[in-house]
């Protein structure tokens, strides 16, 4: 059986929400809806619910990742992943991704963001063990689609017609559409909301990456010597910033023919917007 590794993604601003949330204190790091809690440190603890013993990585800016030290202080330092620079979330991913292979060869693994509100843990820990499941032995990728309640416009959609609770095939990726568009999309079916929470074991991740975005692996080659050693900072530096810029989206999920989705029937929010958190917390954010 394939060891779980969660990777969660940490390094955006959060620019919708300013003020609240600024470069130098980004929403990932702050209790946004007054429990106690950082999103980062939920997420954290909604994916020790899916495999308490999973390898927990972050990647996040450089300047980060004193947050990451003080709210994980569970997760190794050489498992914290400083990003000298942002390059979209395909070159966070592949570096990532590179550093296990170096330590678990046969890693199955989930990347998410840091920043989502899901409150029915124990109805996402069974999503995500049913699509760690499906990915240990197949070369497929598992996206998390939500099933929408309304023609939102700030985000992006999956096209998988036929899903009830099971894991199908992806027919399209749609980018966020106009209001007239997601009207449509509620109207027809079998669109649902873009989690942005993919699962593959690494050698899928690895083989797709190297087929639809081969520059990056170039970097990542590049930089493999000096990875786990002394020289990693380094080099990082040096090779990260040429990374082409671009999303996971862009480089792999639009282009890969073995892209599945599985249903999370489960409340689910972005907190993307004051809207969104102010419908959780049910007060007025000043």
């Amino acid at each position: 059986m394939k060891n779980n590794h969660i990777v969660i993604m940490a390094g955006g601003v959060g620019s919708r929400l300013y003020p609240i949330s600024t470069p130098e204190h980004p929403k990932q790091f702050i209790d946004l809806l007054d429990c106690g809690k950082t999103l980062i440190q939920l997420t954290y603890e909604r994916f020790l619910q899916v495999d308490p013993q999973a390898q927990f990585w972050v990647v996040t800016s450089a300047r980060y990742t004193h947050f990451i030290r003080e709210q994980l202080p569970a997760i190794p330092e050489d498992q914290i992943l400083a990003e000298p620079e942002a390059r979209n979330t395909a070159p966070c991913i592949a570096y990532a991704c590179w550093k296990i292979r170096r330590k678990d060869p046969q890693a199955n693994i989930v990347v998410t963001p840091a920043d989502a509100y899901v409150p029915d843990c124990a109805a996402f820990a069974a999503t995500m063990r049913s699509a760690l499941g499906f990915t240990e032995e197949r070369h497929a990728i598992v996206c998390v689609g939500i099933q929408p309640d309304s023609p939102h416009t700030g985000y992006g959609y999956i096209h998988a017609p036929g899903a009830t609770d099971g894991i199908v095939k992806v027919e399209a990726f749609k980018e966020k559409p106009a209001l007239e568009v997601a009207e449509h999309y509620l109207a027809e079916g079998g669109y649902f909301w873009n989690a942005g929470i993919f699962v593959w074991n690494i050698d899928t991740i690895e083989s797709e990456l190297r087929a639809h975005a081969p520059q990056i692996c170039g970097i990542m080659d590049e930089l493999a010597p000096a990875l786990c050693t002394p020289a990693e900072e380094a080099e990082l530096a040096r090779l990260f910033p040429t990374c082409e810029k671009i999303s996971i989206d862009y480089a792999v999920m639009e282009k890969s023919a073995d892209v599945y989705m599985i249903p999370g029937r489960w409340a689910w929010s972005d907190l993307g917007s004051f809207e969104a958190i102010e419908k959780i917390t049910g007060k007025k954010l000043k």
